[in-house]
């Protein structure tokens, strides 16, 4: 018989219950006598982890979902270790995913939730390699909250939000009065500094300018700045 291998695929030969060879791509021609032919699929594929509800180190619930990519990197082991080899590798990435959250706490997950993937990654281990699986990346999908904890975190941002905002208020409030108390030293100690700003307020004609005098008193200028 005539067997066709795409490049995506390996096939098992069997004779008499052993393995008598492994076909790679291309085509090949073999008896199907006391023979059996076995496909295998080696190209990248992609394993699910839907949202696993999950205890972090400080005892709150999270829900979050992995999603890992794989691909069989020894068709033969694959085949033959154990009934399902996906799904002892599922099984191991979930467990994983549950040591690695509960060695965390809920801030510290938030804080690096790109770290938790590769952690989860070492935890698997030599696992999927032990069945002919080749782990090539692992990502975190989402992390779902809780309703509570999520407008907890909500009115946490929106204080310090407000926190901050109030800060900044008080800085320019002090940087005002500041540069008050400086203006009012330099004209104290140079008194010829009103009436030159006097003049430049005239020259700008932006204000007008309020002459008084009195019989001890000498000229005072005020500038009333326009509506």
């Amino acid at each position: 018989m005539r067997v066709v291998v795409q490049e995506w695929e390996r096939v098992l030969v069997y004779r008499d219950g052993r393995l008598a060879e492994e076909l790679g791509a291309g085509r090949h021609r073999r008896s199907r006598r006391r023979r059996r032919f076995v496909r295998v699929t080696v190209r990248p594929r992609l394993l699910v982890v839907p949202g696993q509800e999950v205890l972090t180190a400080d005892g709150l619930s999270v829900r979050l979902s992995l999603t890992v990519m794989c691909r069989t990197a020894d068709p033969r082991r694959w085949h033959e270790s154990v009934e399902d080899a996906d799904a002892l590798v599922y099984a191991t990435v979930q467990v994983a995913l549950r040591e690695a959250v509960a060695a965390r706490t809920l801030e510290e997950l938030l804080a690096a939730r790109a770290a938790l993937a590769d952690d989860v990654r070492e935890r698997v281990g030599s696992a999927p390699e032990a069945v002919g699986v080749e782990l090539e990346r692992v990502w975190l999908r989402d992390v779902m909250l809780p309703a509570e904890l999520r407008h907890a975190a909500a009115e946490v941002a929106t204080a310090r939000a407000q926190g901050q905002a109030a800060l900044e208020r008080a800085r320019a409030e002090v940087a005002a009065t500041r540069a008050m108390a400086n203006a009012a030293r330099m004209v104290a100690e140079q008194p010829a500094l009103l009436q030159l700003r006097t003049l430049q307020a005239v020259e700008a004609g932006r204000a007008t300018v309020v002459l008084t005098t009195g019989p001890a008193v000498p000229a005072v200028a005020g500038v009333v700045e326009p509506d």
